[in-house]
């Protein structure tokens, strides 16, 4: 069998998930050469840094800011953009841009990496995702462009406002401030920018499409709905929790204008959902309000966005199912609409994965890291989530450690159940057998 015809026999889950591996593999490359650092650095570092700008995860070992230069930092812009819009989204760009045609594995492929039901308008639907990312990141550019130009001038101003505008947009949290947007903890523009950003980006294309396309509420899709609801409901529960959790905290809220706590408390609250930004310092943070943020973390942005997570729909279809079946109801439902089966099962699996790779992740972790407890857990749901918070145990992991953490990272943006499909074979079963009962609960 030849190369042409493997890859036409190769599953839509494993092209996507070996075109991730091949776009680190690049980068990887790239980084290394000399021209990309200030300093010489190692293979995995360089790899862990790959992998975390092509996942958006923005977990880092070295300094963005001083140790690339701007060559390895727009390496790592254009990693984020990969990583955040799709590959497929990309080669349809380069497919168009060449004036080939887009063939149907092309379409499929690119519903597969966009989360699609239907192969109708998936050519439409990337142009029009295409020039709105563009379009907003240069919008968002400009605006941070004034408010920092005069602070650093032309050259740095633009540049930096540029790489959040990216990093902000894809939900990646690479920042060029060792300390990420802390000196900036009260500014209502940075705040406002920078959350519009990641919540528009992790919110997911589909939605965003549904949203200009639709007029009224009610003619919304079911995901749009759910999706709208359930992040306006988490970000406002989220905010308060924080706020309450770390009001007296001297570390964090406590020294803080009153003004200054809100932001804060608003900030830190939309952007564990895969953002990675950071205006107050996480290590320095009530176990209770860390532990909380894990769980946002897991449960993670939109389907078919620039954020990973178990995505926020995974999240209240299995609340949803909870529910149905406390009160005795057969069937799921939401906003009069009758949630599938599979797609129940589906929720489950995704959860299910999810926790086995976080747990195990965590027990290796707890094994090769001498670091406390609570940071290898935050650290371990962080690259998961691909948030990029972290505790600062990242730039002092072992190199096994940091081994385990690039696995999790991908396994975060690909998806659980889309790995597990790649690595799967492909014929399905149609081997039946008898039902049998067993005892749960």
């Amino acid at each position: 069998m030849n190369l042409k015809s493997k890859r036409r026999s190769m599953s839509p889950q494993r092209f996507l998930a070996f075109g991730f591996l091949g776009a680190i593999i690049v980068g990887t490359m790239l980084l290394l050469l000399p021209l990309s650092t200030t300093t010489p650095i190692t293979l995995i570092d360089a790899l862990f840094t790959a992998t975390s700008a092509t996942t958006v995860t923005g977990l880092v070992v070295l300094d963005t800011g001083s140790v690339f230069t701007i060559f390895g930092q727009t390496v790592i812009m254009i990693l984020m953009k990969i990583g955040g819009l799709g590959l497929m989204a990309f080669a349809i760009l380069i497919v168009l841009a060449l004036g080939k045609k887009i063939g149907l594995r092309e379409r499929i492929l690119v519903q597969e990496s966009l989360n699609q039901t239907s192969l109708g308008g998936m050519v439409r639907l990337v142009k029009i995702l295409l020039i709105f990312a563009f379009s907003i990141e240069l919008f968002a550019t400009l605006l941070l462009a004034m408010h920092w130009v005069p602070e650093y001038g032309w050259s740095f101003g633009l540049f930096t406002s540029l790489f959040h505008a990216i990093s902000a947009f894809n939900n990646a949290g690479f920042s060029l401030w060792s300390e990420g947007l802390n000196a900036y903890v009260g500014d209502p523009v940075v705040n406002i920018i920078i959350t519009f950003l990641f919540i528009t980006g992790g919110i997911g294309f589909t939605v965003l499409y549904d949203i200009v396309t639709t007029k009224t509420f009610r003619r919304l899709s079911l995901h749009t709905k759910l999706m709208l609801v359930g992040t306006l409901i988490l970000n406002v529960v989220a905010m308060l929790v924080i706020f309450a959790l770390e009001y007296t905290n001297p570390e964090t809220l406590a020294v803080l204008t009153s003004s200054e706590k809100l932001w804060a408390s608003y900030f830190q609250a939309v952007s564990p959902r895969t953002a990675g930004f950071n205006t107050i310092d996480i290590g320095s943070m009530t176990p209770a309000s860390i532990t909380f943020m894990m769980g946002l973390m897991f449960i993670g942005a939109g389907s078919a966005s620039t954020g990973s997570g178990i995505k926020l729909t995974t999240f209240i279809i299995i609340i949803l199912a909870v529910y149905s079946y406390l009160i005795g109801r057969k069937e799921t439902v939401i906003f009069e609409r009758t949630i599938e089966t599979k797609i129940v099962i589906r929720a489950l699996s995704i959860v299910a994965i999810s926790l086995f790779a976080v747990f195990l992740s965590i027990f290796l972790l707890s094994i090769t890291e001498s670091a406390p407890y609570l940071a290898i857990v935050f650290e371990a749901f962080s690259a998961f989530g691909t948030v990029g918070l972290s505790m600062g145990i990242t730039d002092e992991l072992s190199v096994i450690g940091k081994q385990v953490i690039i696995v999790l990272m991908i396994i975060g943006r690909v998806g659980p159940v889309s790995l597990a499909f790649a690595l799967a074979k492909n014929e399905p079963s149609n081997i039946r057998y008898p039902k049998g009962d067993v005892f749960t609960g």
